[in-house]
C-alpha cells in the first residue's frame, strides 16, 4: 500500500502541471515610449531688427517753357538699418508647422544721386523707405527645437522721394514723393527655440512693389511747368528677432 501511494505522489509532482508552476513567466513586452519633441503651436510676439537694400530706379520728365520737354533717369540702391516687431502664430501637425504673421518696419534706407539736366542744370535726388509691412504665411518641418520655413504673402511700403534742381546756382525743389504702395513678398528663415518661451530667428525677405508716380508744379524761379516721377523699388532684408511664445513650449510625440 505504501508503494503506491508513494507511485502516485511521485506522479504528481512531476507532471507538466506541476513543473509549469515552477517555471517563471516570460516577462511582458512593453514597447519604448514615442519620443517627443518642441511642440511648436501657439501664438507669438517679438522684435527685430536688420538690414536693407533697396534696388531703387526713378524717372523725372520736366516739361518747362523754358527748357523745353526734358527726361532724367537714374538708379541706384537705398541701404540702411530696419527695425520692427512681428505678432503670429503656428499650428503644428507632426513634424509640418503652418503658421500666419504679420509685421511692422521702421526703414532708414536712403539714396542720394546727382544727374545733369541740360547746361547749367542738375537735379537733386533723395530718397528710400521709411517704413514697410508685410501680411504672410509659413510653411516649415520642426525638427524638436529647430524650424525651417518659407514664407510669401502681401507687403506694403512707404517711400519718400524729393527731386531738387539747380539752374546756374539757383536750387529749388521740384517735387516731393511720400505714398504707400501695395506689392508681394517672399523669402525664408530659420528659428530655433532657446527655452520653451523664447524663440530665436534669422530670416530673409524680398520686397517688391508697384510703381510710385507723382506730379508736380515747378517753381517759376526754375521757369515753371511741369514734372512727373516715377519711382520702383525692390527690397531685400536680412533681419534678425527674438519672438516669446504663449502658452509655453510643451511637448508632441515627434513622426520622424
Amino acid at each position: 500500500m505504501k508503494g503506491h501511494l508513494l507511485a502516485l505522489a511521485i506522479a504528481i509532482l512531476t507532471s507538466p502541471a506541476a513543473l509549469a508552476a515552477d517555471v517563471t513567466p516570460p516577462p511582458v513586452y512593453r514597447p519604448p515610449p514615442a519620443p517627443v519633441a518642441y511642440n511648436w503651436s501657439g501664438f507669438y510676439l517679438g522684435i527685430n531688427a536688420g538690414y536693407g537694400r533697396a534696388t531703387s530706379t526713378g524717372t523725372a520728365t520736366l516739361n518747362s517753357p523754358f527748357f523745353g520737354v526734358f527726361t532724367a533717369t537714374s538708379s541706384g540702391d537705398a541701404s540702411g538699418v530696419i527695425a520692427g516687431g512681428q505678432v503670429g502664430a503656428n499650428w503644428q501637425m507632426g513634424m509640418f508647422v503652418l503658421g500666419a504673421e504679420g509685421d511692422f518696419q521702421w526703414s532708414d534706407q536712403k539714396r542720394n544721386i546727382v544727374t545733369g539736366c541740360g547746361i547749367g542744370c542738375t537735379l537733386t535726388e533723395t530718397g528710400g523707405i521709411d517704413s514697410f509691412g508685410t501680411a504672410r504665411l509659413r510653411i516649415g518641418g520642426a525638427f524638436d527645437r529647430v524650424l525651417v520655413y518659407a514664407t510669401g504673402g502681401a507687403a506694403w511700403t512707404k517711400a519718400s522721394d524729393n527731386l531738387n534742381a539747380t539752374v546756374f546756382g539757383v536750387t529749388a525743389n521740384l517735387v516731393g514723393l511720400s505714398t504707400s504702395k501695395i506689392g508681394w513678398t517672399v523669402g525664408g528663415g530659420v528659428e530655433v527655440a532657446v527655452i520653451d518661451n523664447l524663440i530665436a530667428r534669422a530670416e530673409y525677405l524680398y520686397i517688391s512693389t508697384s510703381d510710385a508716380t507723382t506730379t508736380g508744379s515747378v517753381t517759376p524761379l526754375l521757369g515753371g511747368g511741369t514734372i512727373t516721377e516715377t519711382a520702383q523699388i525692390k527690397d531685400s532684408i536680412v533681419r534678425f528677432g527674438l519672438s516669446y511664445k504663449f502658452g509655453g513650449g510643451g511637448s508632441v510625440v515627434a513622426r520622424y
